[in-house]
C-alpha cells in the first residue's frame, strides 16, 4: 500500500483566533490516539481537500508534523464543515498502530449503469452508503465499488456477499443483506393517487372540538344570563 502523506504544523492559537489561519488557507485540527498526548495542528486546506477528493476519508495517512522527527499513521476521525459554505472548519486525526486491527466505516461507491434503470425506467435504491469494516491498516480499502450494471431486471439485487472485498477485510453484516436493487417505475394510477388531497375532519381528532354557531334557543339563554 502506497503511503499517503500530509504535512502539518503545530498550532498555538485556539477559539476565535483560528479564524485568521482559516483566512490564510489553513485548517485547524487535532491528532490524538493511544500512548500519545493530543497535539493541536494546522493542515493546508488545499492539500487536505485534494487528499480527501483523491483517496477518500477512509485511508491511512502518514502525518508529518513540522519540527518533529516522528511521523504519525492516522485516520481521519471527524471533519466539521460549515453548513452554509461547505468549507472544512476543523479536522480530527486518530493515530493508529499498523500492527493492530482497526474498525472504521468505508464508503460504497456506485459505478456502472443499470439496464433495469436505463431501459425499463426503474428506480435505483441504495440501501447502504457506508459499511463498517475491521482489518489491519495496510489492508484498509479507501472505498468499496458497487457495480450496478448487474441489475438487469427488477428481480436482481446486490448483496453484501457480492461485494468485491479482500478476505483480509472483515464485515459485520449478514451476507444476504441487500445493498442495492431497482424498483419498477410508478404507474399513472399510483402517481394520480399521490396527487390527491386528503382533507381530514379535525373533529375526529381526540381533544379537538369543532366550533358551531349557537341555535336561536341557546342564544336567548345566553342573553338572559347577561
Amino acid at each position: 500500500m502506497d503511503k499517503i502523506k500530509l504535512a502539518s504544523k503545530i498550532r498555538n492559537v485556539f477559539g476565535r483566533k483560528v479564524n485568521k489561519g482559516r483566512k490564510e488557507g489553513m485548517i485547524p485540527g487535532v491528532v490524538y490516539g493511544k500512548e500519545i498526548k493530543p497535539e493541536s495542528i494546522w493542515v493546508n486546506n488545499f492539500d487536505f481537500s485534494k487528499l480527501v477528493k483523491k483517496s477518500g476519508e477512509s485511508t491511512v495517512i502518514e502525518l508529518e508534523v513540522e519540527g518533529s522527527k516522528e511521523k504519525h499513521n492516522v485516520l481521519i476521525y471527524d471533519i466539521q464543515n460549515d453548513p452554509v459554505s461547505g468549507n472544512c472548519l476543523h479536522v480530527d486525526f486518530f493515530r493508529i498502530r499498523m500492527d493492530e486491527e482497526i474498525e472504521t466505516e468505508v464508503e460504497l461507491v456506485y459505478v456502472g449503469e443499470s439496464p433495469a434503470v436505463k431501459e425499463s425506467g426503474g428506480i435505483l435504491v441504495k440501501n447502504i452508503d457506508k459499511i463498517e469494516v475491521k482489518c489491519l491498516p495496510a489492508d484498509l480499502p479507501s472505498e468499496i465499488k458497487v457495480d450496478i450494471s448487474v441489475l438487469k431486471t427488477f428481480d436482481d439485487h446486490i448483496c453484501v456477499k457480492d461485494l468485491d472485498i479482500s478476505d483480509k477485510v472483515k464485515i459485520d453484516l449478514e451476507p444476504e443483506t441487500v445493498v442495492a436493487l431497482v424498483t419498477p417505475p410508478r404507474s399513472e394510477a399510483e402517481l394520480d393517487k399521490l396527487e390527491e388531497k386528503v382533507e381530514a375532519d379535525v373533529t375526529k381528532v381526540e381533544g379537538v372540538v369543532k366550533e358551531t354557531a349557537p341555535t336561536e334557543e341557546e342564544g336567548k339563554k345566553e342573553e338572559k344570563k347577561k
